[in-house]
């Protein structure tokens, strides 16, 4: 399959598996950091999100697993639809229940959910790269 694509440095295609390595990475640190101090502190998370203790744990678990699953390779696009889906969650909350505006006051907006929602869609489009632990 032949794709012609009109760009302007072709020779960046060569660096297609590390950027996207490196995208895995940024996005894993992120959830994963933030799913571990959710399941340090479920109960102070929980009520700074509006959830229950175990929501918060089910919430923390499911980041730290999807990070494992960027980091690795192992489940990629499973791992960065269900990162997704916790994004869609926080914007859901953000915009309805807490009517914050994209940019929010003091950035407490939904911009930042919006662009790693935007990441994980690139990872599980592209399967991340051929920088994985597990292949077919």
């Amino acid at each position: 399959m032949s794709i012609d694509l009109n760009v302007t440095f072709p020779s960046l295609f060569q660096l297609q598996d590390l950027s996207l390595f490196v995208l895995r990475f940024v996005v894993a640190l992120v959830f994963g950091a933030s799913g571990y101090y959710t399941l340090r502190d479920p109960v102070g998370r929980g009520k700074s999100f509006e959830l229950s203790p175990p929501a918060a744990i089910g919430i923390g678990a499911a980041e730290v697993l999807g990070s494992l699953g960027l980091i690795t390779g192992v489940l990629i696009q499973l791992a960065a639809i269900g990162l997704i889906l916790i994004g869609l969650g926080a914007i859901q909350k953000k915009v309805f229940k807490w009517k914050t505006g994209i940019w929010g006051q003091n950035n407490s907006g939904w911009h930042y959910d919006l662009m790693f929602l935007s990441m994980n869609l690139v990872i599980a489009a592209t399967g991340g790269g051929r920088w994985v632990i597990a292949t077919r």
